[in-house]
């Protein structure tokens, strides 16, 4: 009795083996279309306005000479690839290494008070609601609207 149950599902896989059609391939529609990665023209989309222009991304571009906390030298060589399909690896793989206060950023309530970094206050704690706008809708203040071109700092000079 032992044997025959590994024999009886050895005899069920070899049956579905049989009468399954070898060549179907498991998705039929796929072989009509061009493969993924193809030549096809590819052109990168860089967005800065999101949400119909309620959240605006005023990132700047990181670059190894750019300002970092610390460092009179700038950045450095921040990003990596250490996996590479052009060296034979299945996939690319980047590794990223940077300061936290690189580039624009929000600082959490613990890094300038010591008592909330005890008690855990960090970025997962800031409210999104406020961070993206959302209290505009219920508070309206006097602003200042700044037009900066993409590639210039946000100065004093700007606000003249």
């Amino acid at each position: 009795m032992a044997t025959t149950v590994p024999l009886l599902l050895l005899f069920l896989l070899l049956l579905c083996r049989v009468l399954c059609p070898a060549a179907a391939p498991a998705h039929p529609g796929y072989l009509e279309t061009e493969p993924c990665g193809g030549e096809a023209d590819l052109t990168v989309v860089r967005r800065e306005e999101y949400d119909g222009g309620r959240i605006l991304d005023i990132t700047h571009v990181y670059h190894e000479y750019m300002p970092s906390w610390d460092s009179d030298e700038g950045l450095g060589q921040f990003l990596w690839l250490p996996k590479s399909m052009k060296n034979g690896s299945l996939a690319n793989n980047s590794e990223m290494k940077l300061p936290a206060h690189t580039g624009t950023h929000v600082d959490a309530p613990g890094h300038v008070f010591q008592h909330y970094f005890e008690a855990g206050f960090d970025v997962d704690t800031l409210d999104l609601h406020v961070l993206n706008g959302n209290m505009l809708d219920s508070v309206c203040r006097p602003a200042l609207l700044v037009d900066v071109p993409r590639d210039k700092n946000i100065t004093g000079k700007n606000c003249l």
